[in-house]
């Protein structure tokens, strides 16, 4: 875990800036992107690793810090075998082939989610594309692979307790965030889901608890940099109060800065 601390948007005022800092994303609509073309669901899963470069180097361009999309969640092991074994090989082969760029562009790659019913030679290819990347910091990656939010927060908490089985008189909110998959970055200001559904599937459910939410009917595999755009403006135009009111906005309009 890392010493830094972020600051809590229940607990405290978060830094506000024109630019989001952290992004996150549910990339959806790639089975119905091939579907529309008359091509397999897995022609869409292909096509959407091209729409996340695309994103990527948005991000960066316009002064993003961490992007974290959700690629396998933990209820997606319900989908067709096929289906996901492709995406395991997908995951895979595309590690393969972009990790190298990943690293010469200063990029610093996370996985967070339960690996345990991943593949081993997957799970080492993941961990050796952590530890290559692991001093990059001109912008940070991170996939969530078998991921569920209440997963996150009953992990953690297990850990806790299991480290501090003497304690009666539970936790505080900043130890159990210290324990959380992602207590090294600061929490998403920005949630974005492609192809048209408007809820967030059990992603991020603690991180997501001020966060401004765009939904878009692109499908992700048409998600580029111009539609990533459109949603930092609609982000640039919403008013973030967390518990205050316009008034006091106005009167007091430093947002302060992570401590």
């Amino acid at each position: 875990m890392t010493g830094r601390r972020f600051r809590s948007s229940t607990r405290e005022i978060p830094e506000v800036s024109a630019v989001p800092r952290h992004i996150a994303i549910i990339m959806d609509g790639n089975g119905r992107w091939a579907r529309k073309r008359l091509m397999p669901r897995v022609a869409g899963h292909s096509r959407g690793v091209e729409a996340l470069r695309s994103v990527i180097r948005g991000c960066i361009e316009q002064g993003v810090e961490y992007l974290t999309v959700f690629a396998f969640s933990s209820e997606n092991w319900r989908r067709p075998q096929d289906e996901v074994s492709f995406l395991m090989q997908l995951f895979l082969k595309s590690l393969q082939k972009e990790v190298a760029r990943l690293h010469d562009n200063g990029i610093r790659f996370r996985v967070i989610g339960d690996l345990a019913r991943f593949d081993p030679h997957l799970v080492k290819v993941i961990r050796e594309a952590e530890v290559l990347t692991a001093g990059n910091t001109r912008f940070n990656l991170t996939v969530a692979a078998n991921y569920g939010g209440r997963w996150d927060i009953l992990d953690a908490m297990s850990r806790l307790m299991a480290r501090h089985p003497e304690r009666r008189d539970g936790f505080s909110e900043d130890e159990l965030a210290s324990e959380l998959s992602m207590s090294f970055a600061p929490e998403p200001d920005l949630f974005i889901r492609t192809g048209g559904e408007k809820r967030i599937s059990n992603f991020l459910l603690w991180q997501l608890a001020y966060t401004e939410l765009f939904f878009t009917d692109v499908l992700w595999p048409d998600f580029d940099a111009d539609a990533l755009a459109d949603a930092i403006a609609s982000y640039q135009g919403r008013e973030r109060r967390f518990g205050r009111t316009s008034e006091q906005l106005n009167s007091a309009p430093g947002q302060g800065s992570d401590a």
